[in-house]
């Protein structure tokens, strides 16, 4: 190829001569196809990597590719520094303001110099940042912790996830055996999961709240109630979002269905905030009992992804069965193909849900089909404030 120059090791190989008599025939490539080969071919040659690192108008995106490759392998240590912090209580101790290394040292419980190298982590992590006069103070990342306590607790519950993924080529081969995650969420793969008793669902449905009141106001944002007249929440935890919806609409009756034992903490929680007499709480199991009716919309708030497409066939034609023509069901989950938020749906819940045991995330038009295949029309995705964290699926019962 005459004009073009070429790093030392990386030339395009000779075409090859024409196939002889009995010889197989590739099937002919297409333009694209032969350009993406050559790039992989530049890509993955070191003669090439040091020669984009070097010229001029290669080397930013050669030190950008070569930063987001090395945070790939160091993102397991990353997150054991943001857990560190969330353990040692450190964003709440900066939230008065900047301190210097030897006053952090002694209220997390530390020596100078480990408190000294957990705080320059944090600080490249921009969790917080270090001061011209070297103190410490909340930079923003840790400040938005703070006003998130179901992130912090989160982050406390994937030590079972790091321990389930320590080998992820065991958990992909099945050959791990048990998982930390399959057994804090028992109804996950249990035959009868409405038989757990109250100790089993204890630490879950305290999770399953602090994760549901993190997205329940973006959903009511996205799909305001006040054109209903009760709603009923499917799997609604110890019932934040039903808690949420309570404030924001006075005149909505309000029904939550979800496992005996977790019902029986619902009514607990409710009844703390002043709302029991407001709310209907139900006990049972989706995938067996049938649901109560009475009201004209079902939200169905992270709970899809959980279970796999049999159960979730099950789990929509019951609600499809309970509602009324003209009825509503809302699906408020992360889901998979968010544009900006690939990773999360496809890396994290992936692994996340298949060290669960059961689930999938699922990209709005998988939900869709589902919903159809259910009953359901009028099927739309409507926008969130925080698509990352939540999508919106809204669908009709026919009248």
């Amino acid at each position: 190829m005459r004009g073009v120059t070429f790093p030392d090791g990386l030339r395009p190989s000779p075409q090859p001569s024409p196939p002889g008599r009995g010889s197989v025939v590739e099937p002919r490539t297409t333009l694209r196809e032969r350009w993406r080969a050559f790039r992989v071919a530049c890509v993955a040659s070191p003669a090439f990597q040091r020669w984009a690192a070097g010229f001029p108008l290669t080397r930013r995106i050669a030190t950008r590719n070569t930063r987001a490759l090395f945070d790939l392998c160091a993102g397991f240590v990353y997150s054991q520094v943001l857990f560190a912090c969330v353990r040692l209580d450190l964003f709440p101790t900066l939230r008065a303001g900047p301190l210097s290394v030897e006053t952090l040292a002694a209220r997390l419980g530390l020596t100078p110099e480990r408190a000294t190298r957990l705080l320059k982590a944090a600080a490249s992590l921009d969790l917080i940042a270090v001061l011209p006069d070297g103190h410490y103070a909340l930079a923003d990342l840790g400040a938005a912790l703070l006003g998130n306590p179901s992130v912090a607790a989160m982050i406390e519950h994937h030590a079972m996830l790091y321990a389930d993924l320590a080998d992820p080529v065991a958990l992909l081969q099945s050959e791990s055996g048990p998982t930390r995650l399959s057994g804090y969420w028992p109804y996950a793969q249990a035959a009868e999961p409405d038989a757990a008793d109250a100790d089993a669902v204890a630490g879950y449905s305290g999770l399953m709240a602090a994760s549901q009141a993190l997205i329940a106001e973006d959903v009511l944002d996205a799909y305001p109630l006040a054109g209903h007249a009760c709603l009923m929440d499917l799997g609604g935890g110890e019932g934040a979002f039903v808690t949420a919806a309570a404030h924001r609409h006075p005149q909505l009756g309000l029904m939550l269905f979800d496992l005996p034992a977790v019902a029986v903490r619902a009514e607990t929680r409710l009844a703390a905030d002043g709302l029991r007499p407001r709310v209907a709480c139900h006990g049972g199991s989706f995938f067996a009992d049938a649901l109560p009716r009475g009201a004209d919309i079902i939200s169905l708030v992270r709970i899809v992804h959980d279970h796999d497409d049999a159960r979730v066939a099950t789990l929509l034609r019951a609600a499809h069965a309970a509602l009324p023509p003209g009825g509503t069901l809302l699906i408020a989950e992360p889901m998979a193909g968010t544009p900006g938020a690939e990773p999360i749906g496809d890396a994290y819940f992936g692994f996340y849900l298949l060290a669960m045991g059961s689930g999938r995330a699922r990209a709005p038009a998988e939900l869709s089909a589902m919903l159809e295949t259910a009953g359901f029309r009028g099927i739309r995705l409507v926008p969130t404030r925080r698509p990352l964290l939540t999508r919106l699926v809204v669908a009709t019962k026919p009248a």
